[in-house]
This record gives structure tokens, C-alpha cells and sequence, in this order.
């Protein structure tokens, strides 16, 4: 596959850069071959032309554009956290600035970067928006939010930072971390420290692709446009000298659910994303029923009549889209198709649960032509639960003669004597294993109120 191509290395002549920008303005009809073009390649000839400028013209007296184009570098410590893009040279993917550009509001000084607090599900909405959008990638334009059409202006709209930061600062908002912690909303960073315009660059890590972590999900700002694509980590170029941070005010909580099945808290990740040819029409493996249930869990029940297993079907498609939309997603985005970001929100628990199925009314109220009240998910009936669907749950059961393990009345948190009256029903029903495992289904409740 064709490396992409970026400005930093082969810069195009409409580079919008201040170098490219002042050559245009002061060699507008130069002989070919006689462009000096951009200054990361031909930095002496460029110190020169500004020396003999300067001198030309009274030395201190020079025009600022003239300046601005052809700053010298100065020395910098490689170990240093970062580097304020004052005290660099011009980076071609636009200096450190404010919202919107040179007139929007001043960003905090580096000094006391500030970093917002998020989440991982909504540092990849920002992200996917913009990919949406397809934002055109333009050094000196900024966007509808504030943020420059850059590859580190779109990490910092990603971030939410509070200004717009470039290569040489960006890593002041993150921490490092090892190839094995990287997670979706994670960046890469290639700062060349030396030489800021030799292939700085900086993608936003969206997981894997495979299970031996070869290929990766990269969002990135490129030309023409922002896009999601599979990568080889850690880039296509100056591929080791990439380094992954994580964002310093990134939280892991949840915004949906945080217990598994068991009601035991949702840890790391058990399985990495196995990759997407394990998902699809034919597909037949163990991942599969792991989507599955891992659906069910965050609200996908009314989309199964029988438990999840490990051959894809139209309900594996339709509860994955459901779960995807949930997030905010559409388009291709909502495809049904498990990627990396769906799997690692699945997996950890994060990201928004599947809301409750509703024809009309409040969610979750929601009743079918025959009168049978709308299935609101298994959501509502995991342990810890507590809402009137587990009340209504009992007190049909009750009804229908299958109530013998509440030694009180059915109330609205879900417990033992819940599990043990349905696994009763479903029983009666002629089911079995795990069809008969205490939890409603769809059919179950069907059937219960029928």
C-alpha cells in the first residue's frame, strides 16, 4: 500500500506553509529549477537568502513575513517534555494557537497546560466527526469549532484542549505509555525535535485490527481530508520513532454500564479484537457468541429469540447497529459490523447502553399490536438492577403461577427469586440450558404476557 503523502515530506506548490508562502510572494515567476521550495529542504540556501535580505534592507528593519519565513532553529534538549512552538521553528502543521486562529481567545500559557477531563467514547465521537465531515486538511484554516485542520490541531479537538497545540507540545497533555496499553483515543506521536518539518506527524490510535497487534485503526488530518484507515503500527514512515501517550484527563468510567453479567465490575479488556474476518455473514467461531452476549449485557436482548452462539445471523447484525447508533454513529459508521472501537467499548463497558425499544411514550413503555408491553432489554434485569420493568416482571409472574420463590411481594430490584420464578416459566415452556438460564429474553416476556 502507498505510504501516504503529507506535506512534511514532499511538500506540493500550494504548500501553505510561511516559507512556501514568502518564495511565491518575492519569486513569482523564478526560472525552473531556481525555487528554492520548501524550507525543511534547502535550509541553508534559506538562512542565506535572509541574511543577504536583511542586510539589503537595514538588517533589523526587515519585513516580519520575511522573518517568519526563514527562522533559524534553535538547539533543542531531546529529552525534553516538549518544545513551545516559540522557541522552534516554524512546524509545518501550524504553531501552537488560540480557538479559531490569532484573533480567537488566548490559549493558557504552556506552563499550566490544562487538561480537561473526558472520556474515551467521546474523545472517538469528536474524532469520527470530523471524519464525517471529511474536514479538508489546510495548515492555516481552522474549523467550525476552533480547531486548526491539522494533524495536531485535530488531536486537540479530539482532546478537547483548550487551544490548538502542534507536534512539539502536544505531549505535555499525555503521558507515555508501552505499545501493549495503547487504547482507542491514545495518540502516536513522531516530534522531530531536530528538524520539526522532516515527517512531524501525529495520529489518533482507534485498536487493533488483528490480534497480533500488527495493524491498527488510525484517525488521522491528511490530505485531502480527514480520515479512519488500517495502518501498520507504528505509521507508514519513521515507523520507530513513533511514541504512544495517553491523555492525561482521559477517564475510563463508563456512561452506560459498569457491571458485567455477574455484576462484577467491568475490568480491562479479557480479548483483543480478534479482527474483522471474524465477524460477517458465514462467520462461525467463538468471538461471535462473545459479541453476543457482550450485547445482550448493554440492552441488545430484544434482538435475539434465542441465546447468542457462535454463528452470525441477522440478529448479531441488527444488535451491533443498535449498540453502534447508541453511540452516535451513522452511516457507514453503523454498518452492524463489529470494528475495533465497538469491540473495546463493548469489551470495557464504556460507551452508551442500547436504549429500550419504543413505538411511542416514554422508553421502555413501549407495547406491540397484541397488547404485550414492549421488551425493554436485558438490561433492566442484571443483577443490581432496580426499576418498575423488574416490578411488572414479578408481579406477572405471580399472575401466572410462577411466584413460588418470593417470600414477599415483587418489588423493583432484581434478585434471586426473580431468576429462580423465570427459570421456572421458561421451563415450562419446554426450554433447556441456556435457554432456560432465569433471565427474560424477548420471548419470555412475550410468552409471559401473552
Amino acid at each position: 500500500m502507498e505510504s501516504p503523502v503529507f506535506e512534511e515530506f514532499d511538500p506540493a506548490g500550494d504548500c501553505d506553509c510561511p516559507g512556501c508562502a514568502h518564495w511565491r510572494r518575492v519569486l513569482p515567476h523564478a526560472p525552473a529549477g531556481r525555487f528554492p521550495g520548501h524550507p525543511a529542504a534547502h535550509r541553508a540556501a534559506v538562512v542565506v537568502a535572509a541574511v543577504t535580505s536583511a542586510t539589503a534592507i537595514g538588517g533589523p528593519a526587515a519585513p516580519s513575513h520575511a522573518v517568519a519565513a526563514t527562522a533559524v532553529p534553535h538547539p533543542q534538549d531531546p529529552a525534553a517534555p516538549y518544545v513551545p512552538a516559540g522557541e522552534g521553528p516554524t512546524t509545518p502543521q501550524g504553531a501552537k494557537a488560540p480557538l479559531h486562529g490569532p484573533g480567537g481567545q488566548a490559549a493558557p500559557p504552556a506552563s499550566s497546560a490544562r487538561a480537561p477531563s473526558t472520556s474515551r467514547a467521546e474523545i472517538m465521537e469528536r474524532a469520527l466527526s470530523w471524519v464525517t465531515q471529511r474536514v479538508p486538511y489546510r495548515v492555516t484554516s481552522y474549523w467550525a469549532d476552533g480547531y486548526r485542520q491539522d494533524c495536531s490541531g485535530y488531536v486537540s479537538m479530539a482532546w478537547n484542549l483548550p487551544g490548538n497545540e502542534w507536534t512539539g507540545s502536544l505531549a505535555q497533555y499525555g503521558e507515555r505509555i508501552t505499545k501493549e496499553e495503547l487504547r482507542p483515543g491514545d495518540m502516536l506521536l513522531f516530534h522531530n525535535a531536530s528538524d520539526p518539518h522532516a515527517g512531524s506527524h501525529v495520529v489518533l490510535f482507534g485498536g487493533w485490527t488483528n490480534s497480533a497487534r500488527s495493524h491498527y485503526v488510525a484517525y488521522e488530518q491528511t490530505r485531502p481530508h480527514t480520515r479512519r484507515a488500517t495502518t501498520p503500527y507504528a505509521y507508514w514512515s519513521n515507523s520507530a520513532r513513533y511514541v504512544p501517550y495517553r491523555y492525561k484527563g482521559v477517564s475510563d468510567g463508563t456512561a452506560g454500564s459498569g457491571t458485567d453479567a455477574a455484576g462484577a465490575p467491568a475490568g480491562p479488556a479479557r480479548t483483543p479484537f480478534p479482527g474483522t474476518a471474524y465477524f460477517g455473514p458465514g462467520a462461525h467461531n467463538r468471538y461471535v457468541t462473545e459479541l453476543g452476549r457482550m450485547l445482550v449485557r448493554r440492552g441488545a436482548g430484544r434482538f435475539y429469540s434465542a441465546p447468542p452462539g457462535p454463528r452470525w445471523t441477522e440478529a448479531d447484525r441488527r444488535a451491533t447497529r443498535a449498540f453502534q447508533e447508541a453511540q452516535g454513529w451513522r452511516g457507514a459508521a453503523a454498518d452492524g459490523l463489529p470494528g475495533p472501537l465497538t469491540w473495546e467499548l463493548l469489551v470495557m463497558g464504556e460507551g452508551r447502553d442500547i436504549p429500550g425499544a419504543s413505538a411511542s411514550g416514554p422508553p421502555g413503555r413501549a407495547s406491540s399490536p397484541h397488547g404485550v408491553p414492549g421488551y425493554p432489554g436485558r438490561a433492566s434485569f442484571r443483577p443490581g438492577a432496580s426499576n418498575e420493568h423488574v416490578t411488572r416482571l414479578g408481579r406477572q409472574l405471580v399472575e401466572k403461577g410462577f411466584g413460588r420463590s418470593y417470600t414477599s411481594g415483587p418489588g423493583p430490584r432484581w434478585g434471586e427469586a426473580d431468576r429462580r420464578n423465570v427459570e421456572a416459566f421458561q421451563r415450562a415452556q419446554g426450554w433447556r440450558g441456556g435457554a432456560a438460564d432465569g433471565y427474560p429474553g424477548p420471548e419470555t416476556w412475550r410468552r409471559l404476557f401473552s
